[in-house]
């Protein structure tokens, strides 16, 4: 009985690591992403129900929706777009790593992004 026990704790381990492996945001729940450059600095919080939340701290400004993926891109679903955001906004994506920083080019302008530890 012990064996069976541990054998079916052993599959549960195994598939939610596989299902973390396999998810791209994982590491970006309970995270914030910065991003500098352009019109104002972002930071943005995605969670793992697929909502995710966009503040403009200089502008006093948040923006909220929903996120999925459209192939490689994360689209962002506004309920009520930032002025000259197109609705549904899409970029490439790919998992990264607290305290990783990268840039991106979107809508002719360039920015910095950095994954930074917990919510800021």
């Amino acid at each position: 009985m012990r064996s069976v026990l541990l054998a079916a704790s052993l599959v549960a381990i195994s598939a939610s690591s596989a299902f973390a492996a396999d998810d791209v945001m994982a590491n970006y729940y309970g995270n914030t992403v910065v991003a500098t450059g352009g019109i104002a600095d972002t930071h943005s919080y995605y969670s793992a129900d697929h909502t995710f939340s966009t503040k403009a701290p200089a502008f006093g400004v948040e923006y909220k929706g929903t996120w999925k993926f459209d192939g490689t891109n994360l689209c962002r679903i506004y309920d009520s777009p930032p002025p000259g955001v197109p609705n549904p906004f899409c970029t490439p994506w790919t998992a990264h790593k607290v305290g990783d920083t990268w840039t991106m080019s979107a809508n002719g302008q360039s920015r910095t992004i950095t994954l930074v530890k917990g919510v800021q």
